[in-house]
């Protein structure tokens, strides 16, 4: 039987009572049907105990949905996907960088820029028509790890730099830059506070509200190949190492799994998978 109240442990350390409507909500928007989705809730309802981790709660899910939907139970783990693209932060600033390109952005990663006290080495520069966006990405490998203040705190004072350098060399009408700190977890409190006041834009794993990392590849398609449940770790850590982030390149470009030596009777399934995650954004 299922319990009445019961407080499970968030990967923060936190406890919090169990919400089996949004567990409910991930599997919808993970493409579950909502029969599937309920009997999920069901079984999890039915396994669940005090303290019981939202890790654990998220790999039994994950298990079950798999079973009839791996395209669900890919899109399902896509928090867990960005956690897994490291252990260096640099493939999480490629796949920000892919997202910025499908909305228009002319990208270039791991730049050096010049301010008017010292150079900075920005992990992301994005330009479109009049903006010019200067990136900062804080990439984290567990969930539940926090950006706080210090954070904003140390990206606006470096973007003030360069914000100082450029106007006095390229001239305030050229071009509007703005600075952005992208993380793949979450930010405190007091950092959206800090970042809304000094007009710093913060992007995170489900901020801002309807605009962040998982409505952006909600709207694109872009899934990083971390989400794939054919591809072993080792496979996918070959790929990273490659500057290769996307199913949809993958798809494009199945020779890149044949170069890691996946072999013809396996190369179909990835294949299939990577079609069946993003078919609705790859190119006629």
């Amino acid at each position: 039987m299922g319990k009445a109240i019961v407080n499970i442990t968030k990967a923060s350390g936190q406890k919090a009572p169990f919400n089996k409507g949004k567990l409910k909500q991930s599997l919808l928007r993970a493409g579950a049907t909502s029969n599937k989705a309920d009997e999920v809730v069901a079984e999890i309802m039915d396994m669940l105990v005090e303290g019981m981790s939202t890790k654990k709660i998220y790999k039994e899910a994950f298990r079950m949905l798999r079973s009839v939907s791996r395209p669900a139970a890919s899109r399902y783990k896509l928090k867990q996907a960005l956690v897994e693209l490291g252990p260096t932060g640099f493939p999480f600033e490629l796949f920000i960088g892919e997202l910025l390109k499908f909305r228009g952005y002319q990208v270039k990663v791991d730049e050096v820029v010049q301010g008017h006290c010292v150079n900075h080495e920005i992990d992301v520069l994005a330009e479109k028509g009049n903006e010019q966006l200067i990136i900062e990405c804080k990439f984290h490998n567990r969930q539940g790890y926090i950006s706080d203040v210090k954070i904003p705190l140390y990206i606006q004072s470096r973007f003030l730099d360069v914000q100082t350098f450029w106007n006095q060399t390229k001239g305030e009408e050229e071009k509007a830059l703005q600075g952005w700190v992208v993380t793949n977890t979450r930010f405190s409190t007091d950092a959206v506070q800090y970042g809304n006041c000094m007009g710093l834009h913060l992007m995170s794993w489900d901020y801002p509200l309807n605009s962040g990392i998982r409505d952006w590849v909600d709207q694109s398609g872009l899934h990083p190949l971390t989400s794939l449940t054919t591809l072993t770790k080792a496979e996918k850590q070959h790929l990273l190492d490659k500057k290769v982030v996307l199913c949809k390149t993958l798809h494009q470009k199945p020779e890149l799994l044949e170069g890691i030596g996946v072999r013809e009777s396996r190369l179909q399934r990835v294949l299939d998978e990577c079609l069946q995650l993003c078919q609705a954004h790859l190119p006629e």
